[in-house]
Parts: structure tokens; C-alpha cells; sequence
């Protein structure tokens, strides 16, 4: 399989750099973003590391992408770097950036990427922030077949844009001629897949594998950073089930049960959202939790409808599943405002907070600006 791909890819490649005369933005290469100051050291070097913080965020396209950089992206930097330079000297200072995906409007546009996206990640990375991205609908379209076209076009660009952030083909961390990877830093592992292919074999088998043969002694907290929701009830969620979801659903959310993965980050819904899965297996009560968050620039969305997961709940009984809506989106876009995410890992307790950019400074979707995730061991 991975010969036929790389073979697309690279023919995406060629047609996204023909004449001038075939495409307006062909005269264009990709910019590859730069490598972070400090790059991430290798997992045995941050082996006894149980304390430090990490920043999400995703959805930053808009509609003057491959015309200016992004301006409201640009706030969410400039505050996420006055965030990290604010913790630095702390006891939990940042480490890294993951995004969730849909970095411009089109990723089969270069010009998109090298005017509106790749100047505004280098500032993170210049920082010494290393950075993570998966792929959103917008990057590499949402079909689910590998050989479609135009996702090859938008798969092409987005490797070449990251090929100096994720781990490099032939890597233990990283499946071959896709936008999947890992990496762990301290006690908490990192897996970033591309949900567009939710239902394809060969990532979930690499997905699966990663965990499989994870040492759960060091890594007690498993993070997993994709673009479409499991649960959501903005206009993607709610009443609608897109293939993605569905996928997710049948697939992985068993597979990270049996894992004990702690921590969900997704985007897609250019809101905020936080939702709690509880279940039961042999070792006692567990809990995992999604956080929906869209909100790095693009135009924004509100509160659609409760999704029906009835089929799903049905499906998670021998589980004991249980799911918890814990804090809805506003009913408008003005209750929804730009945003990143601040996780703060202290041991096993995951502390989530929420800044809110622009006019949304203020933002505070918990009460008391946090979100304690309590550790494994104190689950009931």
C-alpha cells in the first residue's frame, strides 16, 4: 500500500509545481516551517519529567487565506507565547504545541500556506516551541479514499510544510507516506492521526500498535490529537453523524477504553466543548475526556443540538459507557470566542485551562478558570 501512495503523493507534488499557465499558485513552492530553537529531546532524556504544560489548539483558516497572514491566528500566538514566556520560570512550564487540524481554507493551495499559515508557526517555533499538527478536512480534503486527487495534492503540502516538525519516514513514531505520528515527552504520550481516514486499516493497526506496546509504567497519561469530534452538537455534531465521527466511534473509542486514554483533543466545531466519557472494565472505573476546541481563527460556530447516542451507549454497555455533556457551547457565536488551551500535567491530574483571545478575553467556560481531571487512581 505505502508504494502506491508515495507514488500519488509524489505526483501531487509535480502538479502542484507545473507551469504557471496550469495553476495560478504553481510558480510556488511550499515553505517548510522551521524546525523549533529547541527541538524536542529524545523520550529518554524526559524520562523522570512529570510536571510541565502543553498548548492546543485548531481551526485557524479564513477567508482572506493566500491574501494576508491569519490575524486572528496571529492573536492566538502573540498570547500563547505571552502565555509560555509567563509559565517559563514556573513549575509547569509549556513544552510544546499540538493543533487539531485545518491550518488553511484549501491546503491544495501553496500560496495559502506560505502567506497566511507558515510565518505565524515559525514565530512559535523561533520561541523554541516545538509543534505538532494534525490533519483537518480543509488540509487534505475529507475524502476517505487514499487516492483521491486532491488529497493527495493537500497530503503533499501539508508533509513538506511539517517535514521539520514530526518524526521523519522510517521512524518508530511515525507511519509511513501518512500525517500520523507520536512522541512522548515526561510521563505523557502523544498520538496524532488523521480522522479524515478514521475508518482505514493500516493507520488504525499503526494506532493500536503504538499503544500496544507503550510502557504504561512511564507513560501514564496518553493524549490523542485529531480533527473530528467523537461527541459534538455544533453544525458538524448534533443531529448529524459524519462518516469520520462514525468511524471513530466503532473504532478507536473502544481501542482507547481498553488503553485508559486519558485526554481527547479535537476541533472541527469552531467552538468550545467539553464532554466526559465514564466507563468500567476489570481494574475498576475509568474516565476519558474529549475537549472540543475550534477556536484559533476560524469563522466561528454555535450550539446545534444534543447528538443521539443511543446506539453508541448500547454499543459500550459490557463497558458499563456513560456520557456526560459538561460544558455546551454557547447558543451563538458570541458565546463561542476565540480560544487556545493550556493542559497542565502535574503526575496523572491533567489540568485544562481555557484563554480566550480578542473580544473573548475573558472567556471562562469553567468555573474558577480550570478543569481538574483527577488522576486514574481516584476514579469512583
Amino acid at each position: 500500500m505505502f508504494p502506491k501512495i508515495l507514488a500519488v503523493a509524489l505526483a501531487a507534488t509535480a502538479a502542484a509545481q507545473a507551469p504557471a499557465q496550469s495553476r495560478p499558485d504553481s510558480a510556488l513552492s511550499v515553505i517548510a516551517i522551521s524546525g523549533p530553537r529547541e527541538p524536542l529531546p529524545a523520550e529518554k532524556a524526559t524520562a523522570r519529567i512529570k510536571r510541565f504544560s502543553f498548548i492546543a489548539y485548531g481551526d485557524t483558516r479564513n477567508w482572506h487565506d493566500g491574501t494576508l497572514p491569519q490575524e486572528v491566528h496571529g492573536l492566538v500566538v502573540e498570547s500563547l507565547l505571552a502565555k509560555a514566556a509567563s509559565l517559563a520560570t514556573g513549575p509547569d512550564p509549556v513544552r510544546f504545541v499540538v493543533s487539531s487540524g485545518d491550518a488553511v481554507a484549501n491546503g491544495q493551495r501553496i500560496d495559502q500556506l506560505n502567506v497566511s499559515f507558515v510565518p505565524l508557526i515559525n514565530r512559535i517555533t523561533a520561541a523554541g516551541l516545538p509543534y505538532f499538527f494534525a490533519a483537518g478536512n480543509h488540509d487534505v480534503t475529507g475524502a476517505q479514499d487514499l487516492q483521491n486527487p486532491q488529497r493527495a495534492i493537500g497530503l503533499a503540502n501539508l508533509l513538506t510544510a511539517h517535514r521539520n516538525l514530526i518524526p521523519p519516514q522510517g521512524s518508530m513514531r511515525r507511519l509511513n507516506g501518512y500525517p500520523t505520528y507520536a512522541f512522548g515527552y515526561g510521563n505523557t504520550f502523544v498520538v496524532e492521526f488523521d480522522s479524515n481516514i478514521a475508518g482505514d486499516f493500516t493507520q488504525y493497526r499503526w494506532v493500536r500498535s503504538q499503544l500496544d506496546s507503550l510502557d504504561r509504567k512511564r507513560y501514564v497519561n496518553i493524549v490523542m490529537v485529531f480533527h473530528h469530534p467523537v461527541f459534538s452538537s455544533g453544525p458538524h455534531g448534533g443531529l448529524t453523524v459524519e462518516s469520520s465521527t462514525a468511524a471513530l466511534r466503532q473504532l478507536y473509542m473502544p481501542l482507547f477504553r481498553k488503553h485508559h486514554v486519558r485526554l481527547l483533543l479535537a476541533g472541527h466545531e469552531h467552538l468550545f466543548e467539553h464532554w466526559v466519557e465514564r466507563y468500567r472494565d476489570r481494574s475498576g472505573a475509568h474516565r476519558m475526556d474529549e475537549v472540543v476546541s475550534g477556536g484559533g481563527g476560524a469563522p466561528l460556530y454555535s450550539y446545534s443540538a444534543e447528538p443521539d447516542l443511543t446506539s453508541y451507549l448500547a454499543a459500550g454497555a459490557a463497558d458499563h459507557v456513560s456520557v456526560d455533556h459538561l460544558v455546551k457551547p454557547g447558543v451563538d457565536s458570541t458565546g463561542n470566542p476565540h480560544h487556545y488551551l493550556v493542559v497542565h500535567v502535574d503526575g496523572e491530574k491533567l489540568t485544562v485551562e481555557v484563554v480566550g483571545v480578542g473580544w473573548g478575553a475573558a472567556f471562562a467556560p469553567y468555573a474558577g478558570g480550570m478543569l481538574v481531571i483527577p488522576p486514574e487512581r481516584k476514579q469512583k
